[in-house]
Order: C-alpha cells, then structure tokens, then sequence
C-alpha cells in the first residue's frame, strides 16, 4: 500500500510550524513493514512497530539520496527502534534520527499520533 495525501484543506501551517495531516487508518499499516506517505509534498516513511506506535522518518536514504527508507529492515539497538537502508544498511534510531552505523549522516524524523483510530502525521 503507498498512502498518498497532498493537501489537507483547513490545516495550513503557520509559516515554519508543523500541522497535523490525517494519512490512513493506523490499521491499513502492517507491523513491523514501512510503507510511503507524500505529505505536504514531502516523501516520508511510515512505520508501524506495535498496535498503537507508529515511527515517521524522511523517505530519503542519507547516504545514496534514493527514495527507499520504507523498505528498510526493521529491527532494534537495546531498546531503541531502528531502521536499516535497504542500500548500504546504515542503521538509524527511528525516534532521533541518529545513525549508529556513520555519525556523519541522519534521517529527519516526524512526530506521530492516532486519533480516533487514524494516523496523523506533524509536518
């Protein structure tokens, strides 16, 4: 499934604050498998870890500027969620950003919700 969503009517953003965006009932979104959202003309990342915890990462690897992160492989750094490049496997921590594997690179993240049952998504 890629979720697309261009413009919400009625939640325009003050200039430099993020708005909330509905993108898809949170249980259209398999566990522990990424799907792509276009929000707002951005490409971002969806993952869904757990029945009420979804992560939102930039769609773009880092490292290679290919739209890909949603195939990435999932896993885990202790308790941190991370996500790996389908590319180069270059892990990054879903919640920061950071990059474990090249302290050099990092991947924006996005804050999430559900409401209501429905993934919505700050940009």
């Amino acid at each position: 499934m890629t979720v697309i969503l261009e413009r919400v009517e009625g939640q325009a953003a003050e200039a430099g604050a993020a708005s909330w965006h509905p993108v898809c009932p949170v249980d259209e979104l398999e566990l522990a498998w990424g799907e792509a959202a276009l929000i707002e003309g951005r490409q971002i990342a969806l993952f869904r870890i757990a029945p009420g915890e979804v992560f939102a990462v930039t769609q773009q690897d880092p490292a290679t500027l290919a739209n890909v992160m949603a195939r990435g492989i999932i896993g885990s750094r202790g308790s941190r969620p991370t996500i790996a490049s389908p590319l180069h496997k270059e892990v990054y921590d879903l919640e920061t950003g950071e990059c474990f594997t090249n302290p050099e690179l990092s991947l924006a993240t996005y804050q999430t919700r559900v409401v209501d049952g429905y993934l919505e998504v700050a940009v």
